[in-house]
């Protein structure tokens, strides 16, 4: 079922919504070659808990931890652990946060100390295809232009969504409809209406799109090995047009 917000809803998102960009911005602070992941969702859970806030992840249909913090080939899901970040490294930070009997959801990909020009355009056109994304969220436009633009975008640098995954509805609960797919598909025809809060997340991998679940049922991550990135915002449609909620990136 889709849920419209009310004003007053999404004000309480917007609270949600600056906890959540304190946790990115204090977590981005503390990457660094040599830090384990497992380090930086301490982090994470400590500024959500002294903001009166409860990570939405943790315990989520029974996810471990406040962050997904997923590495290079990793795509998304990635549980923190006592892997140490190196220089050359990608990580993609994955947060959600509950406040106020709403959730807020963001994601952002960060380069460990040094990396290739490569992978420094990887990051650089996915951002650019999540913001795209955004200017088409107006109430003249439907989710799937939201898909049909991230895809086009992603398709000039020759790289591919990985399409089992995409953005979401938010709300009262962490996923609500309308399902955002990061490519066109007629079955997402949806108009965009003002009260909408959607978490938009392209998701980019740089070589062969084909993924699989490793075995701790949780961290999925491509075939190829290829590194992949991720970028996303809590939006809401007021007066016809998209205000961003999340301000990470």
């Amino acid at each position: 079922m889709m849920f419209l917000k009310t004003a007053e809803e999404i004000e309480l998102m917007r609270k949600g919504a600056d906890i959540l960009t304190q946790v990115h911005k204090e977590v981005v602070t503390h990457v660094k070659p040599g830090i384990t992941t497992a380090e930086l969702d301490k982090i994470a859970e400590t500024v959500i808990r002294d903001h009166n806030a409860i990570p939405s992840f943790k315990g989520y249909n029974g996810y471990p931890a406040t962050l997904c913090t997923s590495v290079n080939e990793q795509v998304i899901h990635g549980i923190p652990s006592h892997y140490y970040l190196k220089d050359g490294d990608i990580l993609s930070i994955d947060c959600g946060v509950y406040y106020q009997k709403h959730h807020t959801d963001a994601a952002n990909t960060v380069p460990i100390g040094n990396i290739s020009k490569e992978l420094l355009n990887l990051l650089s056109q996915t951002k650019e295809a999540l913001y795209l994304a955004i200017e088409k969220a107006t109430t003249q436009h439907t989710i799937e232009d939201l898909g049909h633009t991230i895809e086009q975008h992603i398709k000039k640098h020759n790289y591919h969504v990985i399409k089992e995954y995409g953005g979401h509805g938010i709300g009262k609960h962490l996923h609500e409809e309308p399902h955002i797919p990061n490519y066109p598909t007629t079955q997402h025809q949806e108009k965009i209406k003002n009260g909408m809060v959607l978490a938009i997340e392209p998701i980019v991998s740089l070589g062969q799109p084909d993924i699989y679940e490793g075995s701790d049922g949780w961290t999925v991550q491509t075939k190829d090995l290829s590194p992949t990135a991720h970028y996303e915002h809590t939006i809401a449609i007021i007066n016809n047009q998209p205000e961003i909620l999340t301000k990470h990136l």
